[in-house]
């Protein structure tokens, strides 16, 4: 099995594949947002060229768990992108992926204006690991 997480935003969307083993999540390229119908066509092309048996979207909840109007538009996003790709799709929580990306950037010293190149698909690695550990915590893999 083979996952890809993609972490959607407004303009980028970090991409991050599980390795053969299903024992991590590795970052991979962000991918810088142009449109929306060309965004859904290179995911499900991207998700595709890496193999994937699933993918996981990153679900932007508010910190108690309620639904956001950002939740609403990445939901939508994830509707369409079930429309132009046959691999199941299924959505797992994101809350403090992000903060947590940009916290290991800053303790890696990497500079500002580099942190945006990065920070998306470093969450989108969290997103998955929590989501294989989810997995195999409860048997599923």
């Amino acid at each position: 099995m083979k996952f890809i997480c993609f972490d959607i935003g407004n303009k980028r969307i970090g991409v991050a594949v599980s390795d053969p083993f299903m024992s991590m999540a590795l970052p991979k390229e962000t991918f810088f947002r142009k449109n929306f119908e060309s965004d859904l066509v290179a995911l499900s092309d991207l998700a595709k060229k890496e193999g994937a048996d699933r993918i996981v979207c990153g679900l932007p909840l508010n910190v108690d768990g309620t639904e956001s109007q950002q939740t609403k538009l990445t939901r939508s996003f994830i509707e369409a992108l079930k429309k132009v790709t046959d691999i199941p799709i299924v959505t797992a929580d994101e809350r403090y992926s992000t903060l947590e990306a940009r916290r290991i950037l800053i303790e890696g010293d990497v500079r500002r204006e580099k942190r945006k190149n990065y920070v998306d698909s470093i969450a989108a690695s969290f997103i998955l690991e929590d989501y294989i550990n989810k997995l195999k915590n409860s048997g599923e893999i």
